[in-house]
């Protein structure tokens, strides 16, 4: 079967999203100081002519941010705008690994997602809605503003913020879990989320073997650094390793049928026999989905290895659905397999078939 070859290794672009006042600005700082190696974009929109969140993580971030003031992104940009201030970033000499774009308080999440995925610019790939929530003015905020409903629906993570500060904490989020749909949902006080949540921090050491990625649960940095801050009891991961190959048909099905609160997934599949040549990255996030073939290194095992991160999952089902993905006969190939993975290869070209939002 005749594969796509792989393109450039794309950028994760995050849009950051909340009522005004959620507390956008404070996650964003924290995340840039919690990155490790990883070196973070920003795309800082405020509504006004003066610039106040940009001015707050310039001094983190120096050239690394693209400012735009007086307006909502959503409605002062149209998609190959975007593409310019994507292209400033994303150019290989700035060594960014991730840009996040913190949207205004009034800013329109479906407008902005929606020029992402239409973007033509190719060193970028979609990131994930994330809605941040103000736990202590919540139940005003909807009040005066229902829209907001709308919003949590969209979201791909929603962080429930200054849960310190709410009277019923608790209900509060188990209200946001009811209108987040498939949304995974995190509590979080002065913005704290573990960065691995939203993306891949640079490992803090040289490492050997095909993944790259850190340990979920490994922090470097002051061990007594405010610990609780890390949630790490929010969130639950899985690591899956296969030596047999997995048949694609089986992983379609259980990407297809992911449960809510399952976040990411990324890693490596060997599909075998349905393409000897290559290995897939995989890259899904909420409900996008993305598979990358490459060639396969000419020495050394050929591995599956996937992570998935969520909130409120179980992790031993999932290992379990997906030691059912394994191919029962690893040697022969239906030659109709891949169709169902190949719908969300990025074509050549550069349009986009598959690699959308499912739902």
């Amino acid at each position: 079967m005749s594969q796509p070859h792989p393109g450039p290794q794309q950028i994760p672009v995050v849009v950051l999203a909340g009522f005004l006042g959620s507390g956008k600005t404070t996650l964003l700082n924290h995340l840039l100081h919690r990155s490790g190696g990883t070196r973070i974009g920003a795309i800082v929109n405020d509504f006004g002519a003066i610039e106040i969140d940009a001015m707050a993580v310039a001094g983190a971030l120096g050239d690394s941010t693209v400012s735009l003031g007086n307006g909502c992104l959503c409605c002062a940009v149209d998609a190959s705008e975007l593409d310019v201030y994507l292209e400033r970033l994303a150019r290989p000499g700035t060594g960014i690994d991730v840009i996040v774009i913190e949207a205004s308080g009034l800013a329109e999440p479906q407008e902005l997602v929606r020029m992402l995925l239409a973007s033509e610019h190719p060193g970028i790939v979609y990131g994930g809605l994330v809605e941040v929530v103000d736990a202590a003015e919540f139940d005003d905020t909807r009040a005066k503003h229902p829209e907001i409903d709308r919003h949590l629906a969209l979201a791909d993570l929603v962080v429930v913020n200054k849960l310190d500060r709410a009277a019923d904490g608790e209900r509060v989020l188990g209200l946001v879990r009811d209108l987040a749909a498939r949304a995974a949902v995190v509590p979080a006080t002065y913005g704290r989320v573990d960065p691995e949540f939203l993306f891949d921090c640079r490992p803090s050491e040289e490492r050997i073997g095909q993944l790259s990625f850190d340990d979920l649960h490994e922090h470097t940095g002051d061990s007594t650094e405010d610990h609780h801050g890390h949630l790490h009891t929010a969130y639950d991961s899985l690591s899956f390793v296969s030596e047999a190959p997995l048949d694609p048909r089986r992983l379609m099905a259980f990407l297809d049928s992911r449960p809510e609160g399952l976040y990411r997934i990324k890693g490596y599949v060997d599909f075998g026999p349905h393409d000897a040549a290559n290995r897939y990255t995989v890259h899904a996030v909420g409900p996008f989905l993305r598979f990358y073939p490459e060639p396969w290194a000419d020495a050394g095992t050929r591995l599956t290895q996937l992570v998935l991160i969520g909130s409120g999952i179980d992790a031993s089902a999932l290992g379990k659905e997906l030691e059912g993905c394994k191919s029962d006969a690893p040697h022969t190939a239906d030659e109709h397999g891949m169709w169902g993975v190949l719908r969300y290869v990025r074509d050549p070209e550069g349009a986009e078939e598959g690699a959308v939002e499912e739902g």
